[in-house]
């Protein structure tokens, strides 16, 4: 593997890694701050790509993110309604969610399971055009995908230093608290969840129209993905600042997808690629209690060492 090799298989990683960090920064707030683990962001992911692609395919490009963030918000209030105002579990109604959402995707594709936007202008294709020419051009995926990536951060920065984010973030450690203290917690768990979904919804957006078609299976794993990347984020960067530990996230997203596109640059069957994400998630899930557990096992070690010692 030659030096212009690596430079693609990373450029490639960074890439998507960025878009599909804009999810593991959905899943750090529902799921970090919030303390919600959504189960329906594949469904979701899925639906910000069919419509964005939908609204690309329509003629409007720009248009194609605000109305796939749109989508994504109206999934993350049906999401929440079910768990705060119906009584339903909280993984319960991911589930739920993400059954209607395929449904509900197939529909918004036409009753197709498959949309092709070769010949269709995207965000990307515009942003391809503008950088014509400069020394940015070979990069204009990377440049939207961090465009997008920036804005979220700085939003999320903002934003959960705010009041309601303070009461979205109090709610997600001690809903009881927040409910004495005149707070709702179902008005802040719906805002969460609306808002989370967006970011989902936009990542599924961008990676259709970057990869320029999409199919009712892209969102497939994504929650998988997305967990495992926040994890690896959070071994790196998980204590600071809120900034910080969104750009551990964003971090968690690119080392996921460098380990995935290693795996495909060495010709691995497609089918095992599920079996790769299976066990990075398992890695990146266990570790830190592996490595909590590390000192317990030297001294169990030494101790049997110890004793056979003795006995001798």
């Amino acid at each position: 593997m030659n030096l212009g090799s690596v430079l693609v298989l990373g450029q490639t990683a960074l890439e998507l890694g960025l878009i599909s960090s804009l999810t593991v920064l959905a899943l750090f707030l529902s799921y970090s701050m919030l303390n919600v683990c959504d189960l329906s962001t594949d469904g979701c992911f899925t639906l910000g790509a069919t419509v964005g692609a939908v609204v690309a395919l329509a003629g409007h490009p720009w248009l194609s993110i605000p109305a796939a963030m749109l989508a994504g918000m109206l999934s993350g209030f049906v999401t929440a309604l079910l768990q705060t105002k119906m009584g339903i579990d909280s993984l319960l109604s991911g589930i739920i969610v993400n059954t209607g959402l395929y449904s509900i995707n197939i529909a918004v594709m036409g009753n197709s399971s498959l949309l092709n936007m070769n010949r269709t202008e995207t965000v990307f294709t515009l942003a391809k055009n503008a950088l014509a020419g400069t020394a940015f051009a070979g990069q204009y995926k990377m440049l939207v995908a961090l465009l997008a990536v920036a804005l979220v951060i700085l939003f999320l920065s903002l934003f959960l230093r705010t009041r309601l984010g303070l009461a979205i973030r109090a709610t997600g450690n001690n809903p009881d608290m927040v409910r004495s203290s005149s707070i709702n917690p179902a008005f802040t768990t719906i805002v969460g969840l609306v808002i989370a979904n967006a970011f989902t919804a936009l990542s599924g957006c961008l990676l259709a129209q970057s990869q320029k078609s999409v199919n009712i299976d892209i969102g497939t794993g994504m929650v998988t993905v997305a967990l495992a990347s926040l994890l690896i984020g959070s071994a790196f960067l998980g204590k600071g600042r809120i900034p910080l530990r969104a750009v551990g996230a964003v971090l968690g997203a690119f080392l996921f997808r460098l380990v995935y596109t290693i795996a495909l640059r060495f010709n691995m069957p497609a089918f095992m690629l599920k079996l790769v994400s299976a066990v990075i998630v398992i890695i990146a899930i266990s570790g830190p209690y592996l490595r909590s557990q590390l000192p317990l096992w030297k001294r169990r070690l030494a101790h049997r060492s110890g004793r056979g010692e003795r006995k001798c």
